[in-house]
Order: C-alpha cells, then structure tokens, then sequence
C-alpha cells in the first residue's frame, strides 16, 4: 500500500490526483466499478463456492485485476495501443498485478478482519462479509489505478515527478541507504514483537486481537513519524525535527498515514490468519511475526516518504493551497527551506 501513501504525502503526486477535475471525474471512476462489483458478486455466487475464503479472494483479486487495468486506462486518457507503446508491458504487468490483484485481496482481507472483530464472522454468515469484501477492494482498487493512470498521463505532458509511485525508488533507497534505513527497520520490528505479544495477556480472542492491533498501530504510527523525519531531515537529527513541529501537528502525522496504515496492515494479517490459516484467532507466534514485519515496514516506509519528500524539495517543486487538505504535510510545508514551498504553505 506503499503507492497510497505516496500519493497523498508526496506534494507533487498529491497535488496532481487532488485538483478539482481529478476529483470528480475519480468519483464517477470509483461509482461505477462498485456497482460492477455488486452485479459481479450477484452473479458469481450461483457459480463459485464464495463460502471458501481462497476462491473468495481469487474472486476479488481477479475483479481488481481487470478494475485496475480498466482504470488506469481511464487516468491515461488514450488508446491501449499508445498506452502499451508509451508505458511497456511491465508497468501494466505492475499496475494490473500489484495494484488490482494483490492490492485488492489484501483490502478484502482487510475488510473481513474489520467484520470478524466487530463479530460479524464471513466463516458464520458469509454473504454480507463476501459481498463488502468484493465491492470495497473494487473500488479502492479503481480509485488508485486511475490516480496512478493520471500522474503517467500528466508525467508524459511534461510535468515532472520526481517519484513515480511504483516501488522502484524504493528499491533503490534500499540498495544507497541501508546502513541508515536498517536501523530503523530493526527498531520497529522490536518494538512491534513487543508490543504485539501483549496480547498474550487476554483470553477472549476477540480482546486479544485488538489489543494486539492497538500495540501496533500505536508504535508502528509512532516509528513512521519518527523515521519520516529522519528521511526528511537526514543532516539533522529526527528529534529536532519532532521538537519544531507543533503537537497538534504531530498529532495528525502520526494519524495519517502511521497510525492509519499500521493497523491496516496489521488487520491484513489478521485476516490471513483467521481466513486462510483457519486459526478461531491470533496466536501469540503470528502476533509476534505480524506485529513485527508490520512496524519495521512502517519504520521504512516512513523514511522513505520523508526522504523523497527531501529529494523534491531539493528540485524545487511547487505547492498549491489544494495540497494542505492532506493532514501530513501541513504544517511541515511551513518549516520548510525552500523559499518555494515556504511561500505556498502560507496561502
């Protein structure tokens, strides 16, 4: 989910896919595939056993593949001739791969978790739960596919990106970088072990997965802002950083997207657990692995957004008052030291 973040922390990328024209023409974009996915749903399940969680999630992450490629076509705005021509197969193998079908059975994952905590267990009463699954990942799958499809036609218009939000910068932070990002790794993945096993604590299973995803998210938001800092400022030191920006600020930085992501991947997790593993909850071993890989993620995502956020502030992109709506960047914006992006943040 790394591409979400990307496209509301980054400034360029967030400015692109939040004008006005992107907006409402995303809204018709995200419309219409969920009533797809209804119709889809409604249909598949006089023919597929929607029961079994595998052909669930096969189900969800074909439709997402097909939504993605739909959609990213819609954001490109042109033929699919031109777009194999400009783009290369690799990208599309990317976009309809990682962002319809792995991206759309992580968020169905995610959604039966969400309706197993809440007690409304898919293994009990699976047709609202499948339903919801295949409907939500469908249109989140569509929103982003269409938001990447925009930055590529926008890309290719000339305006620049200095990150493309596919993964391959990185890729390649980790391969200059990983003397001073696996610290931060580390830390999170401790500290994210040791916050999950207080589940351990709990009997009921139900008490036990949340306290388990309450510890994550909590320190996983917590690694996130500080490693977000780090990346920012990496000649100074991450609590400076920390000490510059106002509480209330903090505060929703370390909402959005630290807290907000933690648990979203945490609750991934929670869902393989329960939905393919079978298990009636989350043991202490997956709780600790879980807790782990999700908040040195975390901790690395965070200093890879703060750092890419360096590199444009470094080539001198500008800011619009639109980009403020995003929780993360403002105030930063304010502190920054290019004279550009000084200037935007106090319109």
């Amino acid at each position: 989910m790394l591409h979400r973040m990307a496209l509301r922390v980054l400034p360029s990328l967030s400015l692109a896919v939040t004008e006005d024209a992107v907006r409402k023409q995303k809204r018709l974009v995200m419309f219409v595939p969920g009533v797809i996915g209804f119709g889809v749903y409604r249909l598949v399940k006089h023919l597929l056993p929607l029961t079994e969680p595998v052909v669930l999630l096969t189900v969800s992450g074909a439709v997402g593949l097909i939504t993605a490629l739909l959609a990213y076509r819609v954001g490109r705005d042109t033929a699919w001739d031109t777009i194999v021509c400009e783009d290369g197969r690799k990208l599309l193998i990317w976009v309809g791969g990682w962002i319809g079908f792995v991206y759309g059975v992580q968020l169905s994952l995610l959604v039966l978790a969400l309706l197993w905590l809440v007690g409304y267990d898919y293994l009990q009463h699976p047709d609202g739960p499948a339903m919801m699954a295949i409907i939500i990942s469908c249109t989140a799958v569509a929103r982003d596919a269409f938001e990447i499809g925009h930055v590529r036609k926008t890309g290719l218009m000339g305006r620049p990106f200095p990150t493309f939000p596919n993964g391959i910068a990185l890729r390649s932070l980790l391969g200059t970088h990983a003397t001073v990002v696996g610290p931060w790794i580390v830390a999170g993945s401790t500290v994210g072990a040791a916050g999950a096993s207080l589940g351990a604590l709990v009997e009921s299973q139900h008490a036990a997965a949340i306290v388990q995803m309450s510890a994550v998210t909590i320190f996983g938001g917590a690694l996130a802002l500080c490693a977000y800092f780090a990346g920012l400022r990496p000649q100074d030191s991450w609590v400076n950083g920390l000490l510059k920006t106002n509480p209330g600020e903090l505060l929703k930085y370390w909402w959005w997207p630290g807290l907000a992501f933690s648990s979203t991947y945490y609750l991934v997790i929670v869902g393989a657990v329960i939905f393919l593993l079978k298990e009636p909850g989350v043991p202490t071993i997956y709780a600790l692995c879980g807790g782990a890989v999700v908040t040195g993620l975390m901790a690395l995502y965070g200093y890879y957004l703060g750092y890419r956020r360096q590199v444009e502030e470094q080539q001198g992109q500008s800011l619009s008052p639109s980009l403020l709506r995003c929780p993360f960047v403002m105030g930063i914006l304010g502190k920054s030291s290019n004279p550009a992006m000084v200037a935007a943040s106090k319109v």
